[in-house]
């Protein structure tokens, strides 16, 4: 009897070595495959002239769920600065949706919220500001693989508010 159950015992115990490795096996695929469906990529922009200095570095990523949808994460840091008039720092992140209707199309939805900090040097009567800016952009674009070039809508717009100009925003958007 004790060999019997010493067979057993070995028995389940390399039955779950089998199903402990199996399971640490199909994890790995699993990490692997997610990865293969990340892409990668964001904006850059610099502006100046004139006494004015304005940079951006907007890295984001989006994982593909399938060939028509993909979602995903955005960083968005940008300064300001108008001579002997005020500078800013603007942080924050967004949420990014894109549908690719057909391959030529783009269409996106993305929330962005922003925390602005705005310094005034001058003696206009201005008071600095620290504020949360929300953004709700719609897009749309025409997409040639990786690179999409299109137009966004922001619904939430506040002319006092928005650290843009308009509503309407242009936009480049690049994923590898």
């Amino acid at each position: 009897m004790k060999i019997a159950f010493l067979k057993t015992r070995i028995v389940l115990v390399l039955f779950f070595i089998s199903v402990f490795s199996s399971t640490i096996l199909a994890q790995e695929k699993q990490k692997s495959n997610f990865w293969s469906h990340v892409r990668f990529g964001g904006g850059i922009g610099l502006s100046f002239g004139n006494g004015f200095f304005s940079g951006t570095l907007a890295p984001s990523a989006v994982y593909d769920v399938n060939k028509k949808f993909s979602v995903g994460l955005g960083l968005n840091g940008t300064y300001n600065k108008q001579k002997n008039v005020y500078s800013s720092t603007i942080l924050g992140g967004s949420v990014i949706s894109l549908f690719n209707v057909i391959d030529v199309l783009q269409l996106s939805a993305e929330f962005e919220a922003l925390n602005v900090n705005r310094k005034y040097e001058t003696n206009l009567g201005l008071a600095n500001d620290n504020y949360l800016y929300p953004a709700l952009f719609l897009g749309a674009g025409y997409r040639s693989g990786g690179v999409t070039f299109g137009m966004r809508y922001d619904v939430l717009y506040d002319k006092n508010k928005s650290i843009y100009a308009s509503a309407f925003l242009p936009f480049v958007r690049v994923y590898f």
